[in-house]
């Protein structure tokens, strides 16, 4: 299976039409027409439906979608890695971010970065914590910030200073909006939207076996999403304070738990990683910067 073969099924696979695919790739239509029946002579799998409508994934060409955008984003970044390596002017590093306020110190070093080396750039992939590691187990990004322990047997770590505070993401004009602090008998009935990830490990750290009592009607990995569901009436947000706009031009407002709940922010990256030059500066910064 070729590189160029697999670039060719993505193009083909986004337009949803050989002619269209074959113009923006520069090849003729008989050719890619070749290279599909090829692939999926090799594969021994029909990867596309044709209709009037033009072209359509099979359940198989789904797969081998998602499997040749992996592959190739791979291909890329290995690429830009052995460019980079002829020079520490410049080059790429890619980093996995989960929702918090305090990538404010990754930003800050970041500015502070590109002032030394003007040709540096940076990819953001925001996910959760499952989300981002994964994406590094695989390579895909060089670092990860995560906001739960990390796995000492898999990752290096450095801490980021501040925590995240835990609150109630509600309605200006809601009754619980008179309260200073909220607590775990205010929510009991309440519809609740939180991350999957937050109901499993830092919600029982902070309500122990009463979380169970929580009517968790949604869940997000996304805060401004759940901002919006909020806003409409559809339920409360336990998030972490400064995701969202709560200022007093907001119609939403956040209270914070009471008793206190925190969450820490760490910046990972693999044991035994072999960085290119520009990431292995960037990480030295974020080490010398964040401890």
């Amino acid at each position: 299976m070729e590189i160029r073969v697999l670039r060719y099924f993505l193009e083909i696979a986004r337009a949803g039409n050989m002619s269209r695919a074959a113009e923006t790739l520069h090849v003729s239509q008989p050719t890619l027409s070749k290279q599909m029946k090829e692939l999926e002579t090799e594969l021994g799998k029909k990867l596309f439906r044709r209709g009037s409508a033009g072209l359509t994934l099979t359940d198989e060409g789904m797969l081998l979608r998602k499997r040749a955008e992996d592959i190739l984003e791979m291909v890329d970044k290995t690429a830009d890695e052995f460019r980079a390596l002829d020079t520490v002017t410049g080059g790429e590093v890619h980093i996995g971010c989960a929702e918090s306020h305090q990538i404010k110190y990754l930003a800050r070093i970041i500015r502070e970065f590109r002032e030394k080396y003007p040709l540096f750039r940076y990819h953001l992939t925001s996910g959760n914590t499952e989300q981002v590691t994964e994406r590094l187990d695989r390579g895909l990004i060089d670092f990860a910030v995560i906001v739960e322990p990390p796995d000492l047997t898999k990752y290096n770590y450095v801490e980021v200073p501040e925590t995240n505070t835990w609150g109630l993401v509600m309605k200006r004009d809601d009754p619980l909006a008179a309260k200073k602090c909220i607590e775990i008998d205010d929510l009991i009935g309440l519809p609740i939207i939180c991350s999957a990830q937050s109901m499993q490990t830092d919600i029982p750290r902070w309500c122990g076996e009463r979380a169970d009592f929580l009517n968790l009607v949604g869940t997000i990995n996304l805060a401004y999403n759940g901002s919006v569901f909020v806003q409409e009436g559809a339920g409360y947000m336990l998030v972490f304070d400064k995701l969202i706009d709560t200022s007093a031009a907001s119609p939403l407002t956040f209270r914070p738990l009471s008793p206190p709940l925190e969450t820490n922010t760490f910046v990972i990256w693999k044991k035994y990683q072999v960085f290119t030059p520009i990431a292995q500066l960037l990480m030295d910064e974020m080490i010398r910067e964040l401890k």
